[in-house]
């Protein structure tokens, strides 16, 4: 029985992960502007926000759409995680661990859940696998 529902757990965590990265970067984008992001970057002193902003706003964007859809997911896990790392040191980390009190407990299971689902091979309907199966390659499986 768990190994039915794997795939579909799954495709259901890549989905909700990838979607919870694509707003994150979209809001970089639209709500407070690739301006607004770096003014913020900078303020909590991120080298090179210029760089950095609309660096991690495409990540946040592109990163989350490869989730949903199962792309490149050991490479797209491993940036976002590691974005995720950056916001606990810049951001997070000198609020303690509570989530309620801008500590970094959110981003710290988003830098995990982004390793876990970019190394499971993605679950059920992920292009990594669809495309794995079509060049008669073993998809990558726990």
């Amino acid at each position: 029985m768990v190994d039915q529902a794997r795939p579909i757990v799954l495709l259901l965590a890549r989905i909700a992960i990838g979607v919870v990265f694509l707003v994150h970067g979209y809001q970089k984008f639209a709500t407070m502007g690739i301006a607004g992001t770096t003014k913020f970057f900078e303020s909590v002193g991120i080298p090179l926000a210029g760089v950095a902003a609309p660096a991690v706003a495409v990540l946040e964007v592109v990163g989350g759409l490869a989730l949903i859809v199962g792309a490149a997911l050991p490479l797209a896990g491993m940036l976002l995680a590691l974005d995720m790392i950056g916001a606990i040191v810049f951001v997070h980390g000198g609020s303690g661990f509570s989530a309620g009190e801008g500590g970094y407990e959110f981003v710290l299971a988003l830098a995990a859940a982004s390793l876990a689902v970019g190394f499971t091979g993605g679950g059920a309907y992920a292009l990594d696998s669809v495309l794995a199966r079509r060049r008669g390659v073993a998809p990558a499986t726990v």
